[in-house]
């Protein structure tokens, strides 16, 4: 009698109570709308910070956009003392040494990839490719003094001479060897910028399909024509992506570029002259604003490139996706 009356306790035991699971749902909800209210508020926290930084430029600069319009993004002349502002040469600058800088880097980044991804021994991928990622780790001062005390002595006894008695009836390879100047700057850009377009790139190749490379093969294609027809063309956006993000990381790169561009507002056709880049004439001159208009000047330099960076980078990251979109539908 005992054991029986006291099964339908036991059994009544494991049955919940319809009270106790709606109390435990109710908290549930509640803790995913405040996790869900949370992750929105971080979200629109970044939204809101790149909008006050643009008011906020927008606001500052606002002399200068009154005072000169348009005539400042194509003017040359750069006099604080007489206030006359143009900010063509230091695009210019900005510009060609990013450029110069992809035009050495691009090579070297997408050819590291490429090695790590498909030719490296297995036990060499992972060390060969910490080491191109120190790269992204080393201050830009450091890379500067570098420049100064390395790079500019040789491109000034050895390179730039070479390059204008061999070159040197091309414009870009004129004028006297001065060490720094805008050829400087972009190998510098470039030594700073591989790591990024590698690694990007190499994320790229290894996330291409696997039966891309056997249908090449299974069809006679050697390893280097895989490469080229099936892993590279289905990349192709992607590895552009890398690229942008390279030059995006160029566009905004300020300490080392300061200390061997030369720091001359002019425009020059010939590599070795000195020139100026948007960030350069920032934190050389921001300290030195003596007029409300000559302030007004540099933060609407600020504000052109935060605008040229955020294209490119928006451009970049549309291909990144467009490439991880068609490869997660290749897989499905």
């Amino acid at each position: 009698m005992s054991s029986l009356g006291a099964s339908p306790q036991r059994a009544g035991a494991g049955i919940a109570v319809p009270g106790a699971l709606s109390l435990r749902r109710a908290g549930q909800g509640r803790g995913d709308r405040a996790f869900h209210g949370t992750m929105r508020a971080v979200a629109l926290a970044f939204v809101a910070i790149m909008a006050a930084i643009v008011v906020a430029l927008v606001i500052e600069s606002w002399p200068a956009l009154r005072a000169f319009g348009w005539r400042f993004v194509v003017g040359t002349n750069w006099d604080p003392v007489a206030e006359s502002f143009g900010a063509l040469p230091f695009i210019y600058g900005t510009l060609v040494s990013s450029l110069l800088a992809l035009i050495i880097a691009v090579p070297l980044g997408i050819g590291a990839a490429i090695f790590l991804a498909e030719l490296a021994p297995f036990w060499a991928r992972n060390p060969i490719a910490f080491l191109i990622e120190l790269l992204a780790a080393i201050p830009s001062v450091v890379y500067g003094l570098w420049g100064i005390f390395v790079l500019a002595p040789f491109l000034r006894v050895w390179l730039q001479p070479f390059l204008g008695a061999s070159l040197g009836f091309l414009p870009l390879f004129q004028g006297p060897p001065y060490g720094v100047g805008m050829l400087a700057a972009g190998i510098i850009l470039a030594i700073m910028v591989v790591p990024f377009i590698a690694t990007v790139s190499r994320e790229v190749l290894l996330a291409v399909p696997r039966t891309q490379r056997e249908a090449a093969l299974a069809l006679g294609a050697t390893q280097w024509e895989t490469t080229r027809m099936a892993v590279l063309r289905y990349g192709r956006s992607g590895l552009v992506g890398a690229v942008l993000l390279g030059l995006g990381r160029a566009l905004g790169e300020t300490m080392a570029v300061t200390m061997v561009i030369g720091n001359r507002p002019e425009i020059a056709a010939s590599l070795f002259a000195p020139g100026y880049t948007m960030a350069s004439v920032l934190a050389n001159e921001f300290t030195e604003a003596t007029s409300d208009l000559y302030l007004s000047a540099l933060v609407e330099i600020g504000l052109i490139l935060l605008v040229l960076t955020v294209i490119v980078n928006a451009l970049a990251r549309l291909l990144v996706w467009s490439v991880g979109g068609a490869i997660t539908a290749g897989r499905e």
